[in-house]
């Protein structure tokens, strides 16, 4: 074969038609079924607060200090709570300056002055509680496994509630042998013996941290609003949240004075 202009010849001088380059089809587009989903990013599950602690300001006058006037000066919406103990040592002519204080000892209040307070004694005895309340969830809970804490089910529905329902993350949850164990326990135990499932994070952090928990708990509540205006609350139930704001919580109630009044309202 010898070739002509660059054109292929026969030895008999014929041309030979040029073969034409194998095209390549166009790649189908992927049915939409079969198209990568996006990734969805994590959505944080809002927190439970039942108490928050305000930090009153120096001039808000004691008539304001009522469940009907939290929300105009607050902007909360709650009534007041018997949350804090008031010291041993009070005097008959200090009573009026607690906020709604109620007979018997100790004496219980929503509030007052710090220096009124038995927040030490709170702690202390907060702690001593859930000391005797971790023997008996360990009793309780013997032969399970660890257990998935329930924020992580609730996040987990959140991010994509149409392939994960609520229901579907409730029955996960209370599947667990851990679970059943608690759940089974308060049912035939009710009053005192009662163990939340709310707390499981909690409590599979060990005794030693399930007391310091409760007992920061105890003074500082579920959120804090300070005499300046900021919102302290944890971002979520997640232990490692809820751990963030207790220390933000005492840290700033380390820095305040003794003549610092606190309320307790429940939301």
């Amino acid at each position: 074969m010898s070739t002509v202009n660059g054109t292929p010849l026969t030895r008999h001088g014929s041309r030979v038609p040029l073969i034409p380059a194998r095209s390549t089809p166009p790649t189908p587009a992927l049915p939409a079924r079969a198209q990568a989903t996006a990734v969805r990013p994590p959505v944080t599950p809002a927190p439970t607060i039942k108490i928050m602690v305000i930090c009153l300001p120096d001039d808000l006058p004691a008539q304001a200090m009522t469940s009907h006037q939290l929300d105009t000066h607050f902007g909360v919406t709650g009534t007041l709570t018997t949350l804090y103990w008031a010291t041993p040592r009070l005097r008959p002519w200090q009573r009026h300056q607690l906020i709604g204080a109620r007979k018997g000892q100790p004496t219980l209040c929503a509030g007052g002055p710090i220096r009124l307070l038995d927040l030490p004694g709170m702690r202390h005895a907060a702690a001593v509680g859930a000391g005797i309340r971790h023997q008996m969830w360990q009793q309780i809970v013997h032969g399970t496994g660890p257990a998935t804490p329930w924020p992580v089910f609730e996040s987990r529905h959140l991010t994509d509630p149409d392939r994960y329902p609520l229901d579907q993350a409730s029955e996960d949850f209370h599947a667990q042998p851990r679970v059943h164990a608690m759940r089974l326990h308060t049912a035939t135990t009710p009053g005192a013996g009662h163990l939340s499932v709310g707390e499981l994070e909690m409590y599979q952090a060990g005794q030693v941290a399930y007391q310091h928990y409760r007992a920061a708990s105890a003074v500082a509540g579920d959120a804090m609003l300070t005499a300046d205006g900021r919102h302290l609350a944890p971002a979520s139930d997640a232990l490692a949240h809820r751990i963030t704001y207790l220390e933000q919580a005492l840290a700033h109630l380390d820095t305040v004075g003794p003549e610092q009044r606190l309320l307790a309202i429940s939301l």
